[in-house]
Formats: structure tokens, sequence, C-alpha cells
């Protein structure tokens, strides 16, 4: 299928009926869970190319037309994702999944939404008004607190999408986009934003260490600005400050709370 795709995505015709069965297949099983994105393997994210090429393929297949979703009407290329029941996962109205996406079982969608290629994994919570953007990994027991906006990445095809490993607690309103990776059991105050170019700043030990793009492990995290200097004067500009780390002598629960006391970390 991988060298299909990429066959179909290079010769940039109009997709044959032959062609486009190749194409809706991969969708279909990336909205199953069987395909993914982006994975780890050996302690290393990999990005699916071919996966994200299929993707835009589909839209590209796709036309639009009325989706009837219950008393509300929609006019999109791709529809919704359809519940029975049977998936044990909590879905609030008015909660959208794009069809595309993944939801495994024991996670909860509050009134959100959740974009084609976008792993969402167990025990995760995606809250209130919180979306998930195309493509985008988020682990298991993971806290999506109210109003977050995790980016989503189709283009470029080979570009990482967000990554959002196990554990982690994202406070209200942050913004993770532009394929920032969390690692394991961070923690981000709210109103944190991260962007490929957004510094990181580490100012636990008596020098600061600046990191772009990734958050270590257990990190805990709030807003911060940096002075810099412009013609017009010196001015903050927004960074983000790692305080402290999760510790792990602790369960999650625990150490996540007591993360909160400790560093008076707003959520």
């Amino acid at each position: 299928m991988k060298d299909q795709i990429n066959q179909i995505y290079d010769h940039n015709n109009a997709p044959n009926a032959s062609e486009i069965e190749i194409i809706e297949s991969v969708i279909q099983k990336v909205d199953g869970g069987e395909l993914r994105v982006c994975e780890k393997k050996d302690s290393t994210w990999i990005t699916h190319e071919w996966i994200k090429k299929a993707i835009l393929l589909y839209f590209k297949i796709k036309k639009n037309e009325v989706i009837h979703s219950g008393a509300f009407d929609y006019f999109d290329k791709i529809p919704i994702k359809k519940w029975t029941g049977n998936e044990g996962v909590r879905v609030v109205p008015q909660a959208v999944a794009r069809y595309g996406s993944f939801i495994d079982k024991g996670a909860i969608l509050m009134p959100s939404y959740v974009n084609i290629g976008a792993f969402v994994g167990s025990g995760t919570m995606v809250d209130t008004w919180a979306t998930v953007g195309s493509c985008a990994q988020i682990g298991s027991n993971v806290h999506l607190s109210g109003g977050v906006g995790i980016g989503g990445v189709l283009e470029p095809a080979q570009a990482q999408p967000v990554i959002i490993e196990d554990d982690c607690f994202i406070g209200s309103r942050c913004i993770v986009v532009e394929g920032v990776h969390l690692e394991s059991g961070v923690v981000l105050g709210a109103g944190v934003t991260l962007t490929a170019s957004t510094k990181i700043i580490d100012v636990t030990g008596a020098e600061p260490k600046i990191v772009k793009g990734r958050v270590p492990p257990n990190s805990v995290v709030i807003p911060g600005t940096e002075n810099k200097n412009f013609p017009a004067g010196s001015f903050g500009v927004p960074c983000a400050l790692i305080i402290g780390v999760r510790q792990e002598s602790t369960n999650k629960k625990t150490s996540l709370n007591q993360a909160l006391r400790d560093f008076a970390v707003s959520v």
C-alpha cells in the first residue's frame, strides 16, 4: 500500500477507480487504528509520510456534500466518525471526531474536535472546546484541559506532527503547534504556547538551558517572557519556563498534584 500510495501521489493525475479504493482502504485502517501517521519504534518516533499523502489524496477524491448528523447538517468533504457504543469511548454532545481519526478505548471526548489522522490514546480526556489537529498524536492517560489547541500538520508530508506522550497534563488554553514534541509526564501550566521556534528555558539550575521543539519528560512548564532588544526599545518576548520536574517516586496522580502545589502552577 505504501508503494501504491506514493505512485498515486507522485503522478498527480485524478485517481482511477482502483486507486480510489486503495486510498479509501488506507483511511479506513487509520480510522480503525490499524495504521498510524506517526508511531514510536525503539524509542524513536517515525512519521509515515505515505499515510499523510493518503490523507491528502483522500481530500482530493472527496467532494463536498450535505452530511446529516441528528439535528445538525454539515457541508463538507469528510464525514464525521460514527459511534455504535461498542468502542468503549465516552462521546459527550457536541463532541466531533472526523472520520480517519482514531480514539482508543477508555478515552473521553467532551464537546471538542478531533481532526482526520489524529490518534487519541486510551484513558485520555479531551476536555471542553479542546481541539486536536490533523495527524496529532496524543498518548494514553493525557488530559487536554478546556480550550487547549493542539495544532495539525499535514503538509509538508514528511513533517512530524505534534506528539504528546503518555501521562501529560496540558493546562487550560495552552497551544502546542508546529510539530512540538512533549515527552511523557510533562505538565504545562495554563496558557503556555509552544511553537517550533519558542524558547523552552530550563531555569532549575544555576544557568539557563534552552531547547526548542521538545520538552523533556516530567517537566513542569509555565509561561514566561524573555527580554529582547528591538530598534524601538527592549520588550518581553514570550517563552516557556521549565521550573521543576515531577517526581517519579510517587504515582502519576499524586506526583501531578504535588507538582501543581510545589510550583504553584495554574491549570
